[in-house]
């Protein structure tokens, strides 16, 4: 049987960052309820030059240059919080990377989950023609009222999957469950550039869809929660892993202990919500932060709102460690630009979604790609060595 899973992976993320220290300051309150409450200390912000876009080529860029771009025949693109209402957010990244013409290109939605989703879809396509790869990507930008409860767990990101036959990483298991529910927790309405949200009822939402999705991946022939080694939750704020994990126990009887998802915190804490990338960003951090994995068995949950949930597993390769990219992970968190109050609140007022009117957008970002405005109604990139 052909083992097909994930070969590379790299991240990518906004250049400025807010420590939410400064944000519960201003509020006036203790910096303990984000730090510990949410489980948050930082959260990415975009420069006016950056979006989806932008990130997504930052992070896929390094997997071409390592690999190459003659395998990739798809790129799934995950967003919820695409550009355009038709356009696909993988067409502008196809150009940029100066992909082949002969590549099929599209986005997928569904609230967090969709990047999960389109990890399923490049497995399939890879299992049916072993010598193509697909590139998946997850990019998202997490964006709030300000002064709402919501605000300190925005965020921005990008993760970007390399998917082939015999992976360099990690095997997904063929085994999968899954719970869809039609809930009214979370969405954002086609006239409005932030999301509605029932913080509650999201939170309950999201823990039923994880028990629903366990109890199906194992009537699927999922492994025994013994047989799992570490587990990889969706974060839309960190302190939601340490809820789902505790609840998987309750559910399960099983003894879990806290060393099994800790790690996998590392790097949401840093970037806030990046919703469908948030699960492959804990997965990242969890291969950067442990010692030797081989062999190990990860479960993985995926959610989004709306709602659906889905829970597979991975198990991890001898040799992944060098694949790995922990020193370039590290320089990109490291690198991003502080921002006091003030200006991240400039920053978050500036945003426009709008296409009604041309504008240009000075490249301001160090980034490798940039938002560069609106013409005629249409956006346009441009890579920084072009």
């Amino acid at each position: 049987m052909t083992v097909v899973g994930i070969h590379d992976l790299s991240i990518a993320t906004a250049s400025r960052f807010l420590d939410l220290a400064l944000l519960a300051e201003r509020a006036g309150i203790d910096p303990d309820k984000y730090r510990i409450g949410l489980g948050q200390d930082q959260m990415s912000v975009p420069a006016p030059d950056e979006d989806i876009v932008t990130m997504a080529a930052a992070a896929a860029m390094p997997i071409v240059e390592r690999h190459g771009a003659s395998g990739i025949r798809t790129v799934l693109f995950a967003t919820e919080s695409g550009v355009d209402q038709s356009k696909s957010a993988a067409v502008f990244v196809h150009e940029l990377l100066g992909l082949d013409p002969a590549t099929r290109v599209v986005e997928l939605k569904q609230a967090c989950y969709s990047a999960t989703a389109a990890l399923q879809f490049a497995l399939g396509i890879v299992a049916r023609q072993p010598e193509e790869s697909v590139l998946v990507i997850a990019a998202d930008v997490a964006r709030y009222a300000v002064d709402t409860a919501a605000e300190p767990t925005q965020g921005a990101g990008a993760v970007a999957m390399l998917v082939t036959q015999d992976p360099a990483i990690a095997e997904v298991e063929p085994a999968t469950g899954i719970h869809t529910a039609d809930v009214d927790d979370f969405w954002r309405p086609n006239d409005s550039d932030t999301a509605v949200v029932n913080g509650k009822l999201s939170i309950d939402a999201y823990l039923d869809a994880f028990v629903g999705a366990w109890d199906d991946y194992r009537a699927r022939g999922g492994a025994a929660i013994e047989s799992i080694d570490y587990f990889c939750h969706h974060q839309p704020f960190t302190r939601m892993a340490v809820k789902a994990h505790q609840r998987l126990a309750v559910h399960t009887g099983a003894a879990l202990t806290p060393a099994q998802m800790e790690s996998t915190t590392r790097y949401n804490r840093r970037l806030g919500n990046s919703y469908t990338a948030s699960l492959y960003f804990a997965l990242a951090a969890l291969l950067d932060g442990e010692d030797d994995l081989t062999d190990r068995r990860v479960g993985m949950y995926s959610y989004g709102s709306g709602s659906i949930g889905e829970f597979f597993s991975l198990r991890i390769r001898p040799g992944y460690r060098t694949a790995l990219r922990t020193e370039a992970t590290k320089r990109i968190l490291d690198s991003r630009e502080p921002l006091d109050v003030d200006a991240y609140r400039a920053l978050h007022a500036a945003h426009s979604a709008s296409s009604e009117v041309d504008r240009e957008i000075a490249p301001t970002s160090p980034a490798p790609f940039h938002f560069i405005g609106v013409q005629g109604r249409a956006r346009r990139y441009a890579r920084t060595d072009a």
